[in-house]
């Protein structure tokens, strides 16, 4: 059995090794990069008292994975979600890519919003790229569970991502021109005759609006000092779409 300096010094070149890819999985589950550094340190720390009473651990990063997941359900389960704040704010997108912004958060919050088991499966299929048989043996269920939760989390965002594309034009929403737009079933007021004009004389000049410089948004999390976190790769369930079927099972 190693002794106890050569286990901390074991265990502390894993935390080195592994904790960035530890915290944009606890980032995943949790939604905010605050609650989820709490996640990875409280994950540590359990692992670490495992680690002691153990001797070590053959397989540390599944089994921190483990519960890191576990805790995160846990949390899950007895916190009340109200709305959260950013910790830095968003960059204004190009023209072109406001579209693929709203998609991938509307998206990104219908995937906040499922249930704890429904959520920890997505991101270690989709994120982690884990297997049915290696999600089932981490998260301690059937692979049958990991299907069945698979399916009702995916036919959920999509119902959701179908109803909110098609209330794109609610009660109070903003028509092109500025008026607001009809409730769907609703019959539009017809516009009012509109009224002749003199034409001017004179050309009209175009008014040039003077440029305004875009005010730089704060850096660090949380107020802290020093860049941010770069925000995990989206996995492909993020940042392509749903996938179009859950026939084929690996």
């Amino acid at each position: 059995m190693a002794g106890r300096n050569d286990l901390e010094e074991e265990f502390r070149e894993f935390v080195a090794a592994r904790s960035g890819a530890l915290l944009r999985t606890a980032y995943l589950l949790a939604g905010d990069w605050a609650t989820a550094e709490d996640l990875l340190q409280t994950a540590l720390t359990k692992t670490y008292l495992a680690w002691k009473r153990n001797g070590g651990i053959d397989a540390v990063e599944p089994y921190a994975r483990r519960v890191l997941v576990n805790t995160s359900t846990s949390w899950w389960r007895r916190r009340w979600h109200g709305e959260r704040p950013t910790e830095v704010l968003p960059e204004r997108p190009a023209t072109d890519e406001i579209e693929q912004q709203l998609d991938r958060d509307a998206l990104w919050r219908h995937l906040r919003a499922l249930p704890a088991r429904q959520r920890a499966v997505l991101v270690l299929r989709y994120y982690e790229d884990l297997s049915e048989a290696q999600t089932a043996a981490l998260l301690n269920i059937s692979v049958g569970t990991v299907k069945s939760q698979t399916s009702r989390a995916l036919n959920t965002l999509r119902r959701r991502l179908g109803s909110e594309d098609a209330l794109g034009l609610s009660a109070g929403a903003s028509s092109p021109d500025g008026s607001a737009a009809p409730a769907p079933g609703v019959a539009a007021a017809p516009a009012p005759a509109a009224r002749s004009r003199p034409v001017p004389r004179t050309p009209v000049r175009p008014v040039v609006p003077r440029p305004v410089a875009d005010s730089a948004a704060p850096v660090g999390l949380g107020g802290a000092s020093g860049p941010a976190p770069a925000l995990p790769a989206r996995p492909p369930v993020l940042a392509t779409g749903l996938p179009a079927s859950t026939g084929e099972h690996r």
